[in-house]
């Protein structure tokens, strides 16, 4: 299995934090953002991992993260030149993926537990995708799924409405068929190809599993949520929880 790292983006909503660096080289914890994901996919038996970041930032990136030699791991370098969305920057990893399965991080989301229990239930999945649900007190500003007992029916993006309190956070599995799919979905009205649409497309097919995040989550693509990401892994020490 390999894993993929999304670093790019513009993270405007850090500014001005992030007219000077990368906003996931930004300190969380006592190390840089990006390299909790690392240690995410590493703690879940994933070594061969692609990172995705975006041209300006590709040099501070190859300086913070190096060969993986001091992880344990080997990285794979690729630029996403445009903000054309996850599912967008996720496309560049198909010769990289090479119609294996693969694990996709969004390298802003931090947990604080080990995301081995649900690779390991995906390893065993014969087909399809797998995501992370989080109840959250503000479901209206994520992507939001109607779910039954064993798959997902339908995320909602940032619904008016929420069907439920599960938000899906910034974690996806999925078979080698995600190249296919994500080439015939057409870009939103934002201009990008949203990964909700992706999961949608596998959702129809009832091909999309779930699992829950135990322990503490957040994006850390706000000030607040950034503080709260730094106050998290200041009391692990960086480290990742297996409890």
């Amino acid at each position: 299995m390999k894993g993929v790292i999304l670093a790019g983006g513009k993270g405007t909503r850090l500014n001005p934090l992030t007219e000077i660096t990368n906003k996931h080289l930004l300190p969380v914890g006592r190390e840089p953002m990006v390299w909790h994901p690392v240690r995410q996919l590493i703690s879940a038996g994933i070594t061969d991992i692609l990172i995705i970041t975006s041209t300006e930032h590709m040099g501070d990136m190859v300086n913070s993260l190096g060969s993986g030699q001091k992880f344990g791991c080997q990285f794979t370098y690729r630029v996403q030149e445009e903000s054309k969305g996850i599912a967008h920057g996720l496309l560049l990893a198909e010769n990289f993926v090479d119609r294996r399965k693969v694990v996709v991080l969004l390298a802003d989301n931090i947990f604080e537990c080990s995301i081995v229990e649900h690779v390991t239930k995906f390893s065993t999945q014969e087909s399809g995708g797998y995501v992370l649900l989080k109840e959250v007190g503000d479901p209206e500003r994520y992507g939001v799924a109607a779910l039954d007992e064993k798959q997902i029916i339908a995320i909602e993006e940032k619904p008016l409405q929420p069907k439920t309190n599960y938000a899906v956070v910034g974690c996806y599995m999925y078979d080698h068929n995600v190249f296919t799919i994500i080439k015939s979905i057409s870009p939103s009205a934002r201009g990008e190809l949203e990964i909700t649409n992706v999961n949608n497309k596998y959702a129809e097919k009832s091909e999309l599993q779930f699992g829950f995040v135990r322990g503490r989550w957040t994006d850390a693509g706000t000030f607040e949520s950034l503080s709260q990401a730094n106050t998290l892994l200041l009391e692990l020490n960086n480290e990742v929880s297996y409890g």
